[in-house]
Parts: C-alpha cells; structure tokens; sequence
C-alpha cells in the first residue's frame, strides 16, 4: 500500500497551458510520488478505472461531463480518490464541498496554495475511516467505467447479470452484451456480497436476484440465468441455496 505522504495524482483541466503548469507544480512537491493527466472527464475515467490513484486535481468547467459532474460519479466507486477542485470560478464551492471535495482552489495556481492543499489531501488521508461497505441495493449503484470504442461508459452494478473470470481479467454480462474489465473475481465477490451477488464457481458471480432456476443434472446443479445455464460447484451450493431461500422469503439478499 503507498503511504499517504506518496500521492499518486490525476489532474484534469481541458486547457493544455493550466494542465502543464498544475502537473508541473504537482511533480515538483515531495509528497506527490507521480502525477497523471486528462483532457476530459472520459480520459479521467480511463485512469481512474484500474485504481491507484489518491488524489484528482479537478478543473470544474469542462466540455462533455464536467468537474462537478465527475465528482459525483467518483464518490459511487468501491474506494473513490480524494478531490480537489482547480478552477477560475469562486461561485461553485458550495457545490464542490457538498461534495465531500478537501479543498476548492482558485486560478491563477499559486505554489503555496497548492503545498497547502496537498497538505490537506494527506491529513485527511491520515485520518480516514475504514472504508465503508459498499452500498446494497436499494442505495447508489456503485458504477463501473467501460471503455467502448474509445469512449467510457458508467455501467450501474444493477445491470450486470453475472460475473465470468478471464485470467487477470471479469467480464460483465448485462441484458445488452458482455464488458471486459480488469478486475479479480475474487475481489468482486467481496465487494459485492452486500449488493447481492453470490460466488458459484469459481470462474462465476451471479446476481442471486436474476436466478430464474436452479436444476440438478446429470453433472450436478446448475442456475438459468437471462436463459443461460451457469454451472454451481459442490462447494458453492449449500451457499447458494440458503441465499434462494433467503430471497423467497424476505424478497433481497440479506
């Protein structure tokens, strides 16, 4: 795990002049261990999606999503980065701190200014909480960035039907199609236990609630999801089998 005082930063402004002078200023203090950056709201996602980033440096008034815009789907990740908002603009620091943003700079960009927010972004980092469960459904879907054609798209959890491991790598199935992203299954199993999905193989998560079937066959059980047999290993089953019951019941997961 880095340490809170080597921050791994995104900086976002559609301007390339402020964009190279905030990295600059951002590479040039000790506690920024490096410092990556996006034109827009979709190359940010791009970053943002495989993790490792404590910190977004954000311009608010951008083409396309904007700053504030992208905040709000930043705080529905399983583990959001730290905000701060970078912009000419004094009249949307309301906004920004309903956020949860650590701190609202005004451009032009001065270093003492910038030392201060760094300052900031750690001390916060230093008294965090643990991280809060992610929510079950019912409450904000976490979203999920997927790149699709050279553009990203915000899959809500609620759309994915089940879960198939591919090396490295899970692809979510949705009524519309299959998306690759770089992510364990194991980790989404943990991640996801609250929301309602369930391990039933080892390469499978399903989302409990769209089991339409579960059959025992000649090789032993199987779920029908959206039409689909999915298999469930002996391991698994017991398991599975207490969710169902749980969902006859009380109609969720829990």
């Amino acid at each position: 795990m880095t340490e809170p005082t080597a921050l791994r930063v995104l900086a976002v402004d559609d301007e390339a002049p402020q964009l190279d002078e905030l990295a600059y200023l951002l590479r040039a203090d000790d506690r920024v261990a490096s410092v990556a950056t996006a034109s827009d709201a979709t190359e940010a996602l791009r970053v943002l999606r495989d993790g490792g980033t404590d910190v977004v440096f954000l311009d608010i008034r951008m083409p396309g999503l904007d700053g504030l815009e992208l905040a709000r789907v930043l705080r529905r990740f399983a583990e959001p980065p730290s905000v701060v908002f970078v912009t000419a603009h004094e009249d949307r620091a309301v906004d920004a701190f309903e956020l949860g943003a650590v701190d609202y700079v005004l451009k032009p960009l001065r270093e003492d200014r910038l030392a201060e927010s760094l300052r900031r972004v750690v001390a916060a980092r230093v008294a965090a909480p643990a991280p809060a469960p992610v929510p079950a459904a019912g409450d904000d879907d976490e979203v999920i960035p997927i790149e699709l054609a050279g553009t990203t798209r915000l899959l809500p959890r609620s759309q994915v039907r089940w879960v198939e491991a591919q090396g490295d790598y899970a692809r979510l199935h949705t009524a519309d199609g299959s998306h690759l992203i770089r992510a364990a299954l194991t980790a989404l199993a943990d991640r996801w236990a609250d929301a309602g999905f369930v391990r039933i193989h080892r390469s499978y998560l399903v989302a409990v609630r769209r089991i339409s079937e579960l059959r025992l066959t000649g090789s032993g059980y199987v779920v029908v999801v959206d039409g689909r047999e999915l298999p469930v290993s002996r391991r698994h089953t017991r398991e599975l089998k207490e969710r169902l019951v749980r969902v006859a019941k009380t109609g969720w997961t829990r």
